[in-house]
Formats: structure tokens, sequence, C-alpha cells
């Protein structure tokens, strides 16, 4: 499949937007640009799972997305699916039909269109969260018998997930597993998502996790914990985790 590029200096173009709604997209006006990418298969997959309406089935949504990325996508070259032009492009020119279906909003609110179909491409587009998510079950050789458990461990640990692939240093296959390994062994995906509420002068939505994360991430390179194992990877969680826990979270204030 040929996919024209967009021109990314008119992606908030006005006849962009109203082009699409009136279902006129025009792959020689000036929202497009002379170049293009080229991908075998493209099949729908949800690319949106932040509408109160898909609540509900959220994680299957994310699931779904995450199977057919690693099926079709990922096995492209790394500068097309990690390409944010490419995505808003595809979108735009080749699955008008299935967004307006799925995310019908987006003919009735500019915003939502922007929001939804050319959100920026980084940790908060769930494409980019998912793309992630794919290569590195991919990359870590999951057995297809435990690909769905590792899908919910990051659904389930979401907010930290989103908070690891801001970095850069911790966007590693063999770091993220290691990490959802030890927080199901461990049981702690319940205290990572809590929130932080004897800390004001954290903000008031901070939570665990991010906190644990923020502390790898400070502490790289004299402690270098995307190339731990997994014991040592371990005791740098804990050691992160207990510098904010209240007192009373257990016995003596400390996690083992």
């Amino acid at each position: 499949m040929r996919v024209k590029l967009l021109d990314s200096s008119h992606l908030k173009s006005q006849s962009l937007y109203e082009d699409f709604v009136n279902d006129r997209i025009d792959e020689n006006a000036e929202y497009f640009s002379d170049q293009e990418m080229f991908i075998e298969e493209a099949p729908d997959f949800p690319i949106y799972m932040g509408s109160k309406e898909k609540k509900d089935n959220k994680e299957e949504l994310f699931r779904e997305a995450i199977i057919i990325l690693k099926k079709h996508y990922i096995q492209t070259d790394r500068e097309i699916h990690m390409d944010g032009l490419f995505w808003h492009s595809l979108l735009v020119s080749k699955k008008r039909d299935y967004l307006v279906q799925q995310y019908p909003i987006i003919l009735e609110e500019q915003k939502e269109f922007y929001n939804i179909v050319l959100k920026k491409f980084d940790w908060e587009n769930y494409i980019y969260k998912c793309v992630l998510a794919a290569e590195y079950i991919e990359e870590a050789e999951i057995k297809a018998e435990e690909i769905d458990k590792y899908i919910h461990l990051i659904y389930s640990n979401l907010d930290m997930y989103n908070y690891i692939i801001k970095y850069s240093i911790f966007r590693n296959a063999d770091f993220v597993v290691k990490l959802l390994k030890i927080i199901d062994e461990e049981n702690l995906s319940k205290i990572m998502k809590e929130k932080i509420k004897h800390r004001p002068d954290l903000g008031k939505d901070e939570r665990y996790g991010r906190r644990v994360i923020f502390e790898l991430n400070k502490n790289y390179p004299v402690v270098m914990s995307p190339f731990l194992d997994k014991e040592e990877l371990k005791k740098e969680i804990f050691t992160s985790l207990n510098m904010y826990l209240e007192t009373d979270k257990s016995k003596d204030g400390q996690l083992a």
C-alpha cells in the first residue's frame, strides 16, 4: 500500500479538516507532500481508547491494537512505524471510514479530530504506546501463551508504563519485561498506582510508580538500571519505593 505523506506544515489547516469531514481528501491538495511510504498490509485497529464510551472495554481494545500492530506493522522498517507523520497520513488518507465509525465525534468537533487522529506522536499517543508495547513483546520473545499476560500487566500498570516510555533510556524491551515480572511476582501493581497523599510538595496526582521511575532515571548512569539483572533491579525498585512510603504502608514503613 502506498501512503502519500501529509505536509507537516499543513496538519492544522482548515481545508484538511473540512475535506476529511466531507469525505473529499485530495492527495493532490497542498496539505500533502510529494513524499511516500509503503506498507504491505495496514489492517484497522483501535487507535484511541480515551473516550468514555470505550471505558468498559478499554483493556480489550488495548490488547487488540497491540496484537494487530505486532503482526502487521512492526515488521516494517522502524523509520516507518515510529514516524508520526506516517500514522497521521495513513489515518487521514486510508482510514476515514473506520475512524468515523469508531469515533464519530471527530466529524463534530475539530479539537477531537486533532486529539484522536492527528495527536502528536509521543508517549501520550495511544498508537505510540501500543507500537512500543508490541515491539517489547516481540523483542523479548514472549511465548505466545504469555502474550496476553504481559499485555494485561502493561495495561494494569499503564500510568507507570507511560512514565517509562517518556524516558529514552528505559525504552528497552529487556528492562520493561524485567520490571513487569517484578511487579507481577511481588504484587506491586496496587501500590504503584496509588497516589502519594502525604507529600503535597510532589503535586496533587503523584503516584508511587512514577516516583520509582523518576528515581531510577535520576540515578542513571551511576546506577545502570536498564541493564541490571532482575534481582539487582528489584533491589533498586524497592529502594526507590521505600523513599516515598508512609510509615503505615507496612509494619516498619518499608517493603521487603
